[in-house]
């Protein structure tokens, strides 16, 4: 209840903020087949550009309290990591072999809540490829709640005079990708391998998208 009301009083309070920062302008892979409204339970995979990219869907997916998985360095500067908790912020410690996270994550899920993951775990260094190769974590938690996967990108343009361009994928159905006859190990390879593409692919599509307004806008 409390993390509800916190999320909320997030949004309407940082709500102009946001539009001069973020500037966000929101494209569809499908709007039809997926919007900025989730109904249900779900998880939401997210390439990572900046420690602003969970603000940017914070505002963008509205209508939902979303509970993204942060890393330790986050909760550890004191007054950030109290607003992260009060939010609903699920700790990660990258560090530890402490997976309660992932029980964490499932039981929101089975409550009928939104999870957030950023399956790189970090920022990019801005000499390597991007994206960066997915955790298991990600494919092991999509495997557990056999929840859709909604897969979106950003371009991690803020704080500028350009807008902040994201796109909102189709939800990914984890029935269709997993095999019986492969192993639980085998398995996991194979969502974190479709959802590391999945992403490639947004990017991509994004990237034409943008192309495409920028040619209007200059015609």
């Amino acid at each position: 209840m409390w993390i509800s009301f916190w999320n909320w009083f997030v949004k309407i309070t940082g709500w102009p903020v946001q539009k001069i920062c973020f500037r966000t302008k929101i494209y569809y892979e499908d709007k039809s087949v997926q919007s900025r409204k989730i109904k249900g339970p779900a998880i939401i995979i997210s390439n990572h550009t900046s420690v602003f990219d969970y603000a940017v869907w914070l505002f963008v997916f509205w209508g939902r309290t979303l509970r993204f998985q942060m890393a330790e360095l986050l909760f550890k500067k004191k007054g950030l990591g109290i607003l992260l908790r009060m939010l609903g912020g699920i700790y990660v410690n990258r560090n530890a072999h402490d997976f309660s996270f992932i029980t964490k994550s499932e039981n929101i899920i089975k409550k009928g809540g939104v999870v957030g993951v950023f399956p790189e775990a970090r920022i990019p260094l801005p000499d390597e490829e991007r994206p960066l190769e997915f955790k298991p974590s990600a494919a092991y938690l999509t495997i557990l709640s056999g929840v859709p996967v909604i897969p979106v990108v950003t371009d991690g343009s803020y704080f500028n005079k350009k807008h902040a361009n994201v796109i909102i994928g189709k939800p990914i159905d984890i029935y269709e990708i997993t095999d019986s006859d492969l192993s639980d190990k085998e398995n996991i390879e194979k969502v974190n391998e479709v959802l590391r593409n999945r992403i490639i692919e947004l990017e991509s599509f994004l990237n034409e998208k943008k192309s495409g307004c920028d040619k209007k806008e200059k015609n």
